[in-house]
């Protein structure tokens, strides 16, 4: 550990102060945040209001346009990734400073100096239900694993759970099914919109709905319209899966066998694992 300090107190000779120099130029304007007004470490703020912040970290113009436009301005941060970002795993700490877009999320968040500074409570991992998003997601728990393990030991990461499905009646039908009620039929709570986090949940929203029904697949988060979003990331809407670790994990233990070398044991795990899901 010694060793390792002294190598990462080299490597950072200057470079932490010419980003942190940086870093406070982009303050006034950081192109990859959408700001809310309320913060975590808002001090003169006495109600509960700040633990409700949050930020998501999307990937793309995109999803994180419907999110800007849709999110809640007060409570709602939003920084936007430009693709991939780099695997981090095994980099010193000299690579934030030196990555743009790390250097810049570690500077909306405030947490060079530790997590008193925090600026939202909720730090959301955004990304599409797909292999490339799932990637995104790994890289991005890669990255405050391996820099900031205490941002996941706190409990302020969280993965947003996004519908990978939208089943609907198309609004004729929806017409003629209030048009009936008007003229005699019992009230009820029926829903016409159902949006759907497994296929479990598609097939009985379609069974409930009927023949009529129309069935939308969400291939990325940019196919959800800044409308649908506002409901989905609501404070009583909002789906969030919290990123946890266990008493008998170490984060540096998880960090190698999931993002180190290509292992046999890795490679049995993933053989033993692996679902195979048909195409539709």
């Amino acid at each position: 550990k010694i060793q390792e300090s002294e190598r990462e107190r080299k490597s950072m000779s200057g470079v932490a102060k010419l980003a942190r120099e940086r870093a406070k130029k982009s303050s006034l304007h950081n192109k990859k945040l959408r700001d809310c007004s309320i913060h975590l470490n808002d001090t003169k703020l006495k109600d509960k209001g700040p633990e409700r912040t949050s930020i998501f970290i999307t990937e793309g113009n995109s999803a994180s346009g419907s999110i800007t436009t849709s999110r809640d301005p007060k409570y709602q941060a939003v920084f936007s990734l430009r693709g991939k970002p780099l695997n981090c795993f095994g980099l010193t700490k000299k690579i934030v400073y030196e990555n743009e877009e790390f250097n810049l999320l570690q500077a909306a968040l405030n947490i060079e100096e530790g997590l008193e500074g925090l600026r939202y409570n909720r730090v959301i991992i955004a990304t599409d239900a797909d292999d490339d998003g799932m990637h995104i997601r790994l890289l991005m728990l890669t990255f405050f694993l391996q820099f900031f393990p205490d941002l996941v030991r706190k409990g302020h990461v969280y993965i947003l759970e996004t519908p990978l499905y939208r089943v609907a009646l198309p609004p004729g039908e929806i017409a003629q099914r209030k048009k009936r009620k008007t003229k005699g039929e019992k009230e009820t709570s029926e829903e016409y919109t159902y949006y759907c986090y497994s296929d479990e949940e598609r097939d009985h929203a379609l069974h409930l709905l009927g023949k009529k029904a129309q069935l939308t697949r969400f291939k990325g988060l940019g196919e959800i319209s800044a409308d649908e979003f506002k409901e989905l990331i609501t404070e009583e809407n909002i789906k969030l899966r919290q990123v946890t670790l266990r008493k008998e994990d170490t984060y540096k233990h998880l960090l190698d066998f999931y993002m180190g070398k290509n292992t046999p044991d890795r490679q049995d795990f993933i053989i033993e694992n692996l679902v195979m899901e048909d195409e539709q």
